[in-house]
């Protein structure tokens, strides 16, 4: 047995490794299309604070992915797998596409449809599934009218301001705005690993109650940040200038919504998607110019991937968990 968990240990940090590569552009789209940094520089420099988050933020979302999905009890080592190959096949799926969908999502999808699979639809646990998928609704929503609000309140403190001043200035101000955004991702995404792995570890009999070690916590972040680091950039280019033209000003009300979203969340234990959320920030911003500055056909495209995402997954785990399980 301890093989077969170690291995699927490793499994999960593919999947959080692949996370940061596919959730790279949240961190990275709006501070590489403004100009403000280069694009290696930005996925280090976001790959940076993703590891920094593990000190600090807590674990509730891990806590609420662990117990507040699935029964705890109808878990085993095969459904984890079968879970992490669905999300991770759907996350290769939408790089390849450059869709910027939600990676906790197909985890998510993944986990409940092979525990479906391996014990019906009783072992899904309602309150939890329930609020996640609330906010999947309301994340980019948050985002939008905090991208929209911040957007302009910025135009109004410097709305007599040269053009050249703003945009210098904000520049700056976006080295500041990318950090607390990759704290953000960093934050909510690295848990939901930790809570794939502390639950295996759980169901396994390796610990007798349920709370999230410290190494699980470190790995989960170095991994998330590796990812980063490797970057996704078929995505970076639909986030960061296929939904709206951005300037530093722009970018940086963006990151400010989106961070604010993600650190609030993730203080309540609400597992939310940081691909819904920066999304949503930069539609917001987008709109304060005008509503035809948004890209609307290529929004409704990401709306299609989003609402996908979780049965997607859901159905590709089930048919994995099986497949596992003829072999196994």
């Amino acid at each position: 047995m301890l093989f077969s968990v170690v291995s699927i240990v490793v499994v999960a940090l593919v999947f959080d490794f692949l996370n940061g590569f596919h959730d790279a552009a949240n961190s990275v789209a709006t501070v590489v299309s403004t100009g403000t940094l280069s694009p290696n520089t930005a996925v280090a420099w976001a790959a940076f604070f993703n590891f920094v988050a593990a000190f600090g933020f807590g674990v509730k979302v891990a806590t609420t992915l662990g117990k507040g999905v699935v029964d705890p009890s109808a878990i085993d080592r095969w459904v984890v797998l079968g879970g992490l190959t669905g999300a991770i096949a759907w996350n290769l799926i939408t790089w390849w596409l450059g869709l910027p969908v939600s990676s906790s999502h197909a985890l998510i999808g993944g986990l409940a449809g092979a525990a479906v699979m391996h014990s019906g639809f009783a072992v899904l646990l309602p309150k939890g599934l329930g609020r996640i998928l609330l906010f999947i609704v309301l994340s980019p929503i948050i985002g939008l009218v905090l991208g929209f609000v911040t957007m302009l309140l910025m135009l109004w403190l410097h709305r007599g301001s040269l053009p050249s001043v703003v945009d210098r200035r904000f520049r700056r101000l976006q080295l500041v705005s990318a950090a607390f955004y990759s704290l953000g991702h960093g934050t909510n995404d690295a848990q939901k690993t930790m809570g794939v792995i502390t639950i295996l570890l759980f169901s396994s009999g390796y610990m007798k109650e349920f709370h999230v070690p410290t190494w699980v916590i470190l790995t989960c972040h170095a991994a998330i940040a590796a990812g980063t680091l490797a970057g996704g950039w078929r995505i970076v280019k639909t986030m960061g200038m296929r939904i709206t033209k951005l300037r530093p000003i722009g970018g940086f009300s963006a990151e400010t919504a989106g961070a604010i979203t993600l650190l609030g969340t993730a203080l309540w234990g609400i597992p939310v998607s940081t691909t819904h959320t920066i999304t949503g920030a930069i539609m917001g911003v987008g709109a304060t110019h005008r509503l035809t500055a948004v890209r609307w056909g290529v929004a409704r495209q990401i709306v299609w991937a989003w609402i996908l995402t979780i049965p997607v997954s859901a159905a590709i785990s089930a048919a994995a968990y099986l497949v596992i399980r003829l072999f196994v």
